[in-house]
This record gives C-alpha cells, structure tokens and sequence, in this order.
C-alpha cells in the first residue's frame, strides 16, 4: 500500500517515492556535552502531487523549530554568493526599480548581503526575516528589517505601512515554506500591478540528473520545477513569465512571477517545461531510479571511508553544511569514519553534527596537520574551495566526492 498525503498546494495526493528514515534538524549543531539531549528528529521523505507535480516532503518539520535566533547560515559566507547577489542587486536596479520611488521586498533577507547594494543606492527596501540573528547583523549594516514570518497578514501591514513593492524577491527560501497559500496571497496583496515576484530554489530536475540527494533536508519542503511552479501559481491568479538556470548551490532556477495577464511570458518558460517533460521528471520510474542510485552512493561511500579507515588513513569532512546531515544521519556517518569537519563558521566551530556527533572545527585545525582524505560535503563550492586549499592538494591530499557518485579525486 502506498504512503500518501495531501499536497499543501492544491489538495491532491502525494504519492511517497523515497525514505531517508530518521533525521535531525540539519542546523542543530550542539555543544559536546550535550549532544543528544532532547534532540529533535523526523521521518525525512519525499514525494510527488499526483495532481500539481510538485514535490515535498510527507511530513513538516515546525517552523519555529528550524528559523530561530541562533540560525548559524549567513548567506555572505561564500564570495561566490557575494558577487551573485551583487550582480542581481544590480540588474534590479537597472530593470525592475527604475521608477520614482521604487520599492523592494526580500523575504528571508538573512545577512542582507542582496539588499545591501539597493540600501546604498537609496532604494527604499524592507528585508523580512524570522532568525533574529542574521536580521541583526542585516540592521547592522543599515538595512531595513522586519523580524517576522512573511505570510498574507504581514503582506498586508507592509503594504498599508510602505504601499505596493515593485519587486518581492526570495532566494533559497520559498521552498522552505509549507504554508504556500499564504505566501502567495500575501504576495498578489503587497505586488504592484506591473510588479514582479522574483525566486530562485534548488532545481529538482538537477536534483535528480546529479543524484544530489543530499539537497533534501528539514528546511527544504518543496522541491520546484517549471511545471509545478506553473501550476502553483496558476491557483494564486499569478503567472509564470519567466525562468533562468542558475549555477549556485549545485543548480538553480530563478523563477519570475507576475499577475495573471500583466505580462507576456518568455519563450524560456515553455522550453524548459518541454525539457522536464522530455525528461519524464514526474514519471514514478525515473523517481524509483533515482531511489536506487541514493541508495548506491550510501553503500558506496560507507564502503571507502570504512576501507580507509582499516588502512589506517585519516579522513575529515570539509564543510559542516545543512545538507551533510542528510547524508551523515541516511548513511549513518559519525565520529569513527570521520574524524572531525572542518567548517568557517564560527557559530559552528566548537560543536558537533547533527545527529552524527561528528564534531566541528576550524580550517586551523585541517591545515594544522593535513588528512589523507576529505570528504566535501560543500560540493557546490568545490572550485572555490579546492583553490583554496591546494596546500592540501599539495601535501598528497585528496578529495572524496559523492555527487554524481563517489569517487576520488
């Protein structure tokens, strides 16, 4: 019998095609002493609307539980993302916010690194973020921050406060959000006619091709692509007028949305819906195979690090991402294959993993005395980082990957 449940888009049935089994928050990172205590775990699964096509995950993890105070991502860690976010601080700044005083909105504004550019050039913004930790260091920087949950009321007060916004603006934060209703009808209440709402989220269909599982945690519920963003904004009276590929955080789609008829849709919106199509993205086969080819990279990689361990080699992680503890918690990774993960973030620095105890240190501590191995479970930046680091590189050390597959390098 198959698990199914309601879509939180349209109601229909979501059929179950994967189950990572039990997993943590992937941003609990506890101090030592006490790791363990009243941790928080879930059943992490996927599956897709056999109605809309758009993919989620079958249980919701509470909001408050993921997006609190001490929120340790900061968006500005990478300056990869800073020159991303420069340059589309730029181009609505030339496009989209040409008019007499124009108005943006970004929702989870984190740090403010996107806002920070329009802030400097006296556009007047407002950035809404729930993590009072990241909102303050955005404030700090002289950006204007509502600490909050964007949903239809909130749209509604910023719009009687500040008017209608020419650009709303999300980056890998709608698909955090399970309550997309509201979203949405706070997004049509607060846009301005001609206005545009502006997304971009981890691409399921690069998900799949990449066998990038480890993009499915606790604080991804949705999983979007041009079809199901199509639907979904069809049932709000928003329409899909745009979509662009995007190479960040291992494979992107910017997503832009405008009211029903108040623009014509690029030619860009159908290709990519035909290819997903050709793809046959939605079909439960090419779904079971990308089941098997997870469950392949586990064994896989359990197999080498165990395999190097018996060899006596040393191994550590390189980056202590949200990501990884899909992959430690699914493989069931810890301490004895992975001596420690080396990550920049000082609000990570000191504790250890979610659920794998695993615990975290700074890059002093990787190139104090170099591992054999790494295991980079910061794939997504690996260019960045392996320029970085060719000191390891130079010392004879080498670079375990698992996206695509495992292997060596």
């Amino acid at each position: 019998m198959p698990v199914t449940s309601q879509c939180r888009i349209c109601d229909g049935i979501v059929q179950e095609f994967f189950d990572f089994g039990r997993q943590p928050l992937s941003d609990a990172f506890a101090e030592p002493a006490r790791a363990g205590d009243n941790e928080f775990f879930f059943r992490l699964a996927t599956g897709i609307c056999t109605s809309c096509s758009m993919v989620q995950l079958m249980e919701e993890v509470p909001r408050e539980e993921m997006f609190h105070e001490d929120y340790p991502y900061l968006s500005s860690g990478s300056s990869f993302m800073r020159e991303h976010f420069g340059k589309l601080a730029e181009r609505f700044r030339t496009t989209e916010l040409t008019g007499p005083d124009p108005f943006i909105v970004e929702l989870g504004c984190n740090d403010g690194i996107m806002l920070k550019a329009l802030a400097d050039a006296g556009i007047r913004h407002l950035g809404v973020e729930p993590s009072g930790g990241v909102a303050d260091l955005a404030a700090a920087k002289g950006i204007t921050v509502r600490k909050d949950f964007f949903e239809e009321k909130v749209a509604s007060e910023i719009r009687a406060e500040q008017g209608p916004a020419d650009v709303i603006y999300a980056a890998n934060t709608l698909c955090h959000i399970p309550y997309m209703g509201s979203i949405l009808r706070g997004v049509v209440n607060l846009l301005a006619p001609k206005g545009v709402f502006v997304f971009e989220d981890p691409y399921f269909a690069d998900i799949v091709r990449r066998n990038s599982f480890d993009q499915i945690y606790d604080e991804h519920f949705f999983f979007f692509t041009a079809q199901s963003v199509r639907e979904m904004a069809k049932l709000h009276g928003l329409e899909l007028v745009d979509v662009e590929r995007i190479p960040v955080h291992g494979g992107e789609v910017r997503y832009t949305l405008a009211l029903a008829g108040a623009r014509t849709p690029s030619a860009a919106v159908a290709e990519l819906i035909a290819a997903e199509q050709e793809q046959k993205l939605t079909d439960f086969a090419t779904l079971e195979s990308f089941g098997a080819n997870v469950r392949q990279i586990r064994d896989d990689l359990v197999s080498l690090l165990r395999e190097l361990k018996d060899k006596g080699h040393r191994v550590v992680g390189y980056g202590a991402t949200a990501k990884s503890a899909t992959v430690l918690n699914f493989c069931g990774i810890g301490p004895d294959l992975i001596e420690f993960i080396s990550d920049t973030s000082s609000t990570k620095q000191g504790r250890v993993t979610p659920g794998s105890h695993i615990p975290v240190k700074p890059p002093t501590e990787f190139a104090a005395r170099y591992p054999d191995y790494a295991v980079l479970f910061a794939w997504n930046h690996a260019e960045e980082i392996m320029a970085k680091e060719q000191d390891f590189r130079d010392a004879g050390g080498r670079w375990i990957q698992y996206v695509p597959s495992v292997h060596v390098s």
